[in-house]
């Protein structure tokens, strides 16, 4: 069955940003997310992995999603990441989301414990028998240590609450199979920013993107000349941020686009362990790139 995707184009999975002393940095949010509203970006994804949403108490998510609901006002959707290794703990992520108004989750394969291709079945039919929150599916076995299969997701996409797939496994293969095997019923969206041409090409309908967080209104343009059928443009502006992405994936997400964001002024440096600022020579490469794409001369906010 064929359902609406819930945007088309680009969502930025937003970082949350803290103060020195670790609370959250409520001004800095809603920077952040001025920065998304002004780019005119498709969506707004909370409490992705991105956004370091194990570390983050449920009183913090609640403030979290109130202030990204706030800020857009109801200018794109806001997806809530509501992904666990515990289905009980995912319901009660979902439930609030939901209670809250976001227009949707996304929810992450189960890490650590992970789990059997059955028992991630029941594992996402678990979270929306309790909870009917349009739920895009999100396959980063790089992280979790176990993927979501292409027969898992064509089984999945007959579920009426299941309306996309984050596919971050990097893996271009898999990507065509599942879009082939879903035809049109599950809506793709690349959650690798240095595959957002070829696997739009192939039939995605979009990005989840990190570059977003530094550049959203360049992304947006890439993944919309995509849409559009303008191969040239698309393949121009991959290439061109290139050098960016790479320096932003040179330790663990999200420790590079935090310490981009920080150059920038608009965020204090600051993660919660076990995560760490980001490290030499990784920290001067990125410095170095940001100056040569003029982004650091460009930006005039400062914390």
């Amino acid at each position: 069955m064929l359902t609406l995707p819930l945007f088309t184009g680009c969502a930025t999975a937003l970082i949350t940003p803290f103060l020195p002393d670790g609370s959250l940095d409520e001004p800095a949010l809603r920077r952040l997310i001025a920065m998304q509203v002004e780019a005119g970006m498709d969506a707004l994804v909370l409490l992705g992995t991105t956004g370091e949403p194990c570390t983050l108490t449920m009183q913090e998510r609640e403030r979290i999603i109130n202030i990204g609901l706030e800020e857009v006002h109801g200018a794109m959707p806001v997806i809530v990441g509501t992904g666990s290794n515990d289905t009980r703990k995912a319901i009660s992520y979902a439930r609030q989301a939901r209670e809250l108004g976001a227009q949707g989750q996304l929810c992450v394969t189960p890490y650590y414990n992970k789990a059997t291709q059955a028992g991630l079945i029941r594992h996402f039919v678990a979270i929306l028998s309790s909870c009917d929150l349009p739920m895009i599916l999100y396959n980063v076995p790089g992280r979790t240590g176990m993927g979501i299969t292409a027969e898992t997701a064509q089984e999945l996409c007959d579920h009426p609450g299941v309306v996309g797939l984050k596919e971050a496994s990097g893996d271009a293969s898999l990507a065509a199979e599942i879009l082939s095997r879903t035809s049109g019923a599950l809506h793709v969206y690349c959650g690798n920013d240095d595959l957002i041409l070829p696997l739009m090409a192939m039939g995605a309908v979009g990005a989840i993107s990190v570059l977003s967080n530094v550049l959203p209104m360049q992304t947006r343009a890439l993944t919309h000349a995509c849409l559009s059928g303008c191969t040239q443009q698309a393949q121009a502006a991959q290439q061109a941020l290139l050098p960016l992405i790479q320096a932003l994936f040179s330790q663990v997400s999200p420790i590079p686009v935090k310490a981009a964001l920080s150059m920038m002024g608009i965020i204090h440096d600051e993660l919660r362990l076990p995560l760490t600022p980001l490290e030499e020579p990784h920290r001067s490469r990125l410095r170095l790139t940001l100056a040569d794409m003029g982004i650091l001369e460009k930006t005039a906010q400062r914390v």
